[in-house]
C-alpha cells in the first residue's frame, strides 16, 4: 500500500470560515491534498470561536483545520491581496483549485482570478441560491425541522446543536470540487462552481420525503423520541440508565422480539389492533402498545442484563451517554478505534483526534494531523509556490504584509 494520500497530487487554496467550507477543505486534506488556508493576519471570523482551551485557543478552529497549511497575509493591503491571488492561480497540474464561502468580489472575484489562470476551478459556497447570507441555524428554521423536533406536547420550535446542513454541505464542497477537477482533466476547462447551503437543505428535505408529504396534505408532525415510520425509541432500565432499541428492518425487529421473549404478547397486540407487525409502518402505528410491553421488559432489568440480552440476540441498540462518557469510557472513541490518534495540538495539548473516516485499500491510513498555528507556513508556501526568497520575505515582513506566526 502507498503511504501517500489518494489526493496527494492536488493543491487547494481555501479562504473560509465557520463549518461547511473548512469541512470541505478538511475532507480533502485528510485524503492527502495540500490544502492551504489564506487568513488575515489576526485570524479570520471563526479563529476564536468557542469552545476554547484554557489557553484561549479555539477547539472549533483547530478541529476543522487539521492537516492544512496556513498562510497569513495583510489582506487589507493591495500587496497582500496580490500575493493571495497569485497563490490561488499559481501553475501546477493539480493546482488552480480554490474554495471559499466569502462573497466572490475583490480578490475573490472569479473573473479576475480566471484572467490569470484560464482553467481555474473556484467553488463558492453561498447562503442561498441568490447569494444571500444564511447559516445552518437560519436554514434549519426555514425548512421546518424545529417544528418536527421535540416532544409531542411542544408548541414552540425546538432547535438542535448539530449543524446538519453544514455537515452535508461540507462534504458536497469536496465532492463538487473533485467533480469539477475530473471534468478539467478530461477537457482542460475550469469553471465557477456554486453551492448554496439552503439548497442543500431543501434538496435533502425533498430526498427524504418531507416536501412530498406536505404536498400530499400530510405534513410531518412531532413524535418525540419515537422513530418515524417504524419502531424505535428510548427506554429506561431498572437502574436508571437509558437505551435506544430499534426495530426498523425485519431482522432488527425479530431480534428485538427474540431478546425480550415477548413474541406471544406482541402477536396478540397485532391481532387486537388488526395490524401486521412484520411491516415497519404497522409497527409505527402500534408504537404505544409495543413501547409499553418492551419498555416494561427493559424497566424490570438492569442495564447490564438488557445489554447482554440485546447483544446475544443481535438487537440494533445503543446506550444513551453524554459526550463526557463517550470520551472517558467508550472504546469506540479511543485509540482502540483506528480512526483516532493522540496528537499534540499547539495551544491545547495532547488530544484525541480523528483521521479521515474513509479507508482505501490501496493507501495506508494517514495520521490525524494537527491544525497549523496561524501563519505557520507563510514563508515556506510563498517560497515554494511563488519563489519568494528569504530576503524578499523579510521585506514583506517589514512592510506588514506578513508576520511571524504566534
Amino acid at each position: 500500500m502507498s503511504g501517500r494520500g489518494i489526493l496527494s497530487d492536488l493543491r487547494i487554496v481555501e479562504a473560509s470560515a465557520f463549518v461547511a467550507a473548512p469541512l470541505g477543505g478538511l475532507t480533502l486534506a485528510q485524503m492527502g491534498a495540500d490544502v492551504i488556508r489564506i487568513d488575515p493576519l489576526g485570524g479570520g471570523l471563526d479563529f476564536n470561536r468557542w469552545p476554547l482551551s484554557d489557553g484561549d485557543v479555539s477547539l472549533f478552529w483547530c478541529g476543522l483545520n487539521k492537516s492544512k497549511r496556513s498562510v497569513a497575509l495583510n489582506l487589507a493591503d493591495p500587496e497582500g491581496r496580490e500575493i493571495a491571488m497569485s497563490l490561488i492561480t499559481a501553475p501546477g497540474d493539480g493546482a488552480g483549485l480554490f474554495v471559499t464561502n466569502f462573497p466572490p468580489r475583490g480578490w475573490l472575484d472569479y473573473d479576475k482570478l480566471k484572467a490569470r489562470r484560464a482553467d481555474l476551478i473556484q467553488l463558492t459556497l453561498q447562503g442561498d441560491h441568490k447569494g444571500g447570507s444564511s447559516v445552518d441555524y437560519t436554514v434549519n428554521a426555514r425548512v421546518g425541522i424545529p417544528y418536527v423536533t421535540g416532544s409531542v406536547t411542544d408548541e414552540a420550535p425546538v432547535n438542535h446543536v448539530l449543524p446538519a446542513w453544514d455537515v452535508a454541505t461540507g462534504h458536497l464542497v469536496a465532492t463538487g470540487l473533485l467533480a469539477a477537477e475530473r471534468h478539467r482533466c478530461r477537457t482542460g476547462q475550469g469553471q465557477h462552481v456554486k453551492l448554496a447551503l439552503e439548497d442543500v437543505a431543501l434538496s435533502v428535505m425533498g430526498h427524504l420525503g418531507f416536501i412530498a408529504e406536505a404536498q400530499l396534505g400530510c405534513a410531518r408532525g412531532r413524535y418525540g423520541n419515537d422513530l418515524f415510520g417504524a419502531f424505535g425509541r428510548d427506554f429506561a432500565c431498572a437502574d436508571g440508565r437509558r437505551v435506544i432499541a430499534i426495530g426498523l428492518t425485519p431482522k432488527q425487529w425479530t431480534s428485538l422480539v427474540e431478546a425480550t421473549g415477548l413474541a406471544e404478547v406482541i402477536e396478540a397486540i397485532g391481532a387486537r389492533l388488526r395490524l401486521d407487525l412484520g411491516r415497519e409502518g404497522d409497527r409505527f402505528l402500534a408504537r404505544r402498545e409495543l413501547g409499553a410491553e418492551i419498555g416494561g421488559w427493559i424497566a424490570a432489568r438492569s442495564f447490564g442484563e438488557v445489554a447482554a440480552s440485546f447483544d446475544r440476540a443481535g438487537v440494533c441498540w445503543a446506550p444513551y451517554q453524554t459526550v463526557d462518557e463517550l470520551v472517558r469510557s467508550d472504546p469506540a472513541c479511543s485509540v482502540e478505534n483506528p480512526l483516532f490518534d493522540i496528537v499534540a495540538q499547539s495551544g491545547i495539548g495532547r488530544v484525541l483526534s480523528p483521521r479521515s473516516a474513509i479507508r482505501f485499500d490501496a493507501f495506508d491510513a494517514r495520521p490525524a494531523g494537527t491544525a497549523p498555528v496561524l501563519g505557520e507556513h507563510t514563508e515556506a508556501v510563498l517560497g515554494e509556490i511563488l519563489g519568494i526568497d528569504g530576503a524578499a520575505y523579510g521585506r514583506l515582513h517589514d512592510r506588514g504584509i506578513v508576520h511571524n506566526p504566534r
